[in-house]
């Protein structure tokens, strides 16, 4: 059979995505590859969030276009743009939609019987099904793995466009949730990691209310998990019961992920955003989960967000001392609600802004994890460098976005994937040194 080989784009819920679809090819047969020299035929699974990601994509299609590749474009890119993919480059010889990868084998059928058909595979009206018979074959297997437990979404945020290139919000059964949990675990997978566009909504569809809480106490009985890390919770459901579950889980690590977006109220109400009070909430959270860190993510020059309304965010990050933080310059993408909005922050505008929050949130990092030093964490090992340095990452840290730790072991035997104990020696605003306690 014929040689695949795919290029990945996006979020771990992309990742996924090409997981499945890898599977798909080669129950069917196909041999894999991530090197796309290797074939002639290339999967581009693409991003379509922010302009910016929409460049990237491109830039690997047409790569590969020149390279002389069948270029099958699947993901979001397609699903947004759907025949003005065809139109713009011809040269691809396929699309798939974010909904319609279970035909992927199908497709790649007809591209390596070198037919000359085009192939189109795109709903108008996307809906997400998870493809729960396929084993996904996984592009990286370490100490941790993502598991999507839903996808779409039901809010219509005034930014994002994820309703229309997922859908609405599709649960999965919690026994598929805990079977796929059960196999990472025997392959060695010490941390799992739960994705979705919003985690909180977990089980709304299936169960007919939120059912996080109770999906993670069927996973904390998963014996050879160690770690699971909760991603994309949203403010307002994030309540009392999951707070419990945090406190009182020796699982679950004790970081919530919980995109705020801005703090000013006019700027969440043009944002179609909750109107929490946020910093009650995250006063309730570190109050009852000791040890917690919080990560959030916030978005800068939005329309209409002034300097008044700015001012407001910096304090606010200054006052609440967010553990983890990341920042988004706003981008403004066709067929949102504040795409129209009048207002429009200039570009260099926004650009300041972002560079102004990441010095306050550097300075505040440096401070928290500072604190640590002299302090005994828990730790995952992901690597061991040719001269044996462990590189890890605390509990306070999710793979690939944020810190690492750099720990020195003199006769201690370490593997990926061991949860350790590690004393901080040194800390600077991402990093961490340490030496196995």
């Amino acid at each position: 059979m014929k040689k695949v080989a795919l290029i990945n784009h996006g979020c771990a819920k992309n990742l996924v995505d090409s997981e499945l679809m890898l599977g798909m090819l080669s129950a069917a047969g196909f041999e894999i590859t991530l090197d796309e020299n290797e074939s002639d035929i290339v999967i581009v699974n693409t991003c379509s969030f922010i302009h910016d990601a929409e460049v990237e994509s491109i830039d690997s299609i047409l790569e590969m276009v020149n390279d002389g590749k069948k270029v099958v474009i699947t993901g979001c890119l397609p699903q947004r743009h759907k025949m003005e993919i065809h139109k713009a480059i011809p040269e691809a010889v396929a699309v798939v939609g974010t909904t319609e990868i279970a035909k992927i084998v199908d497709v790649i059928k007809k591209v390596a019987a070198n037919s000359k058909e085009f192939v189109y595979e795109i709903a108008e009206k996307p809906e997400y099904i998870y493809p729960e018979m396929i084993e996904r074959q996984q592009i990286t297997v370490g100490a941790s793995s993502y598991i999507k437990i839903a996808d779409g979404c039901n809010y219509q945020c005034g930014y994002c466009i994820i309703p229309q290139l997922r859908g609405l919000y599709r649960s999965r059964p919690i026994k598929n949730i805990v079977d796929e949990a059960k196999k990472l675990a025997q392959k060695g997978v010490s941390e799992v990691v739960l994705v979705a566009q919003d985690t909180t909504s977990y089980g709304i569809d299936l169960y007919g209310k939120p059912s996080l809480a109770r999906l993670l106490k069927e996973l904390e009985k998963v014996d050879e998990l160690q770690w699971i890390r909760v991603m994309y919770a949203y403010p307002s459901m994030f309540d009392d019961e999951l707070i419990e579950v945090f406190k009182n889980s020796k699982k679950i690590v004790k970081y919530i992920d919980i995109p705020l977006q801005h703090s000013h109220p006019d700027i969440l109400k043009a944002m179609r955003r909750p109107g929490v009070n946020y910093e009650s909430l995250i006063k309730k959270i570190r109050d009852n989960i000791e040890g917690v860190a919080i990560r959030t993510t916030f978005i800068v020059g939005y329309p209409g967000e002034k300097d008044e309304q700015f001012n407001d965010l910096k304090e606010f990050i200054r006052r609440v001392k967010f553990d983890r933080l990341g920042v988004f310059e706003y981008s403004r993408e066709k067929n949102t609600y504040s795409y129209d909005l009048d207002e429009q922050v200039p570009e260099s505008i926004k650009q300041e802004r972002k560079n102004i929050i990441m010095e306050i949130q550097q300075k505040i990092s440096k401070e928290l994890n500072s604190k640590f030093i002299g302090e005994k964490i828990s730790c995952i090992v992901e690597a061991i460098t040719d001269d044996g340095v462990i590189v890890g990452r605390t509990y306070r840290d999710a793979p690939e976005i944020d810190g690492e730790i750099y720990i020195r072991a003199d006769k201690e035997v370490v593997l990926p994937g061991d949860i350790v104990d590690v004393v901080v020696i040194d800390a600077d605003e991402y990093d961490m040194q340490g030496v196995l306690a």
